[in-house]
């Protein structure tokens, strides 16, 4: 369930959220004007007349459901309550254009007969029809809450979010070090340090590989001297 529940769960945003916009663009309701009052007496009123803000709602689901693929324990939580007022948002203004059809359908009077005072449009209709749009768009809604409360209660089971997606610091070992000094390396060479090692000698090691160089130069030097103080004797008995 841990592994499927948060597609399952997106999916069905998606789905929803799809359905409420399918709704949007349908007729919801049919007006019959009087027949002495406008040249057409029947006037069309789709839902987005009437709920002209079911895309934006809708949209807004949708996009919500894509960012829950990649967002964090956390964000989870606020996209679920945001999640859960958008499903409330589209069931009341569902709600409420069913429960008053001619003013949600007033724009669309008002552009074939000119009135644009909704006591007016009231005087021109003589009835009206609801389609089954509203509806589907209530359902939306409905289960767009139901989402949202869904996400809040199972989104505490899901995985956090990948490394490609998730803030990663970079680990203080992975940093860059300083540049080093050509001078120190030469030195810590010369005292049989190798500069390269990862690990840094101590103060005492250091002193000590470098008393040992130093004692080590010492030696060779001596050695070189006794060596060239025996081949100027040994040229100078030759010569006598």
């Amino acid at each position: 369930m841990k592994r499927t529940s948060r597609p399952m769960v997106i999916l069905a945003g998606l789905v929803v959220a799809g359905l409420v916009m399918l709704s949007w663009t349908q007729t919801w309701f049919t007006v019959r004007l009087h027949a002495t009052s406008a040249v057409v007496t029947h006037v069309q009123a789709s839902g987005s007349v009437a709920v002209s803000s079911y895309t934006a709602l809708a949209l807004a689901s949708l996009a919500l459901f894509l960012a829950l693929t990649i967002a964090g324990r956390v964000v989870r939580i606020v996209l679920a309550v945001i999640q859960l007022a958008l499903g409330i948002a589209i069931v009341v203004q569902g709600i409420a254009a069913v429960a008053d059809p001619i003013r949600a359908s007033a724009s669309a009077v008002t552009a074939v007969t000119g009135v644009t005072d909704i006591t007016g449009i009231r005087n021109l209709v003589g009835g009206y029809s609801v389609a089954i749009w509203p509806w589907v768009g209530i359902v939306g809604g409905v289960l767009a809450a139901a989402l949202g409360i869904v996400v809040l209660v199972v989104q505490r089971r899901w995985p956090g979010p990948s490394r490609k997606y998730g803030a990663q610091a970079a680990p203080a070992a992975a940093t860059p070090s300083a540049a080093r000094d050509a001078v120190a390396d030469w030195d810590e060479l010369s005292s049989g340090i190798d500069p390269t090692s990862e690990t840094a000698p101590t103060g005492v090691e250091l002193a000590a590989a470098r008393a040992e160089a130093s004692r080590s130069h010492r030696v060779g030097l001596t050695a070189r001297q006794e060596r060239s103080s025996a081949t100027d004797d040994k040229e100078h008995r030759e010569q006598h």
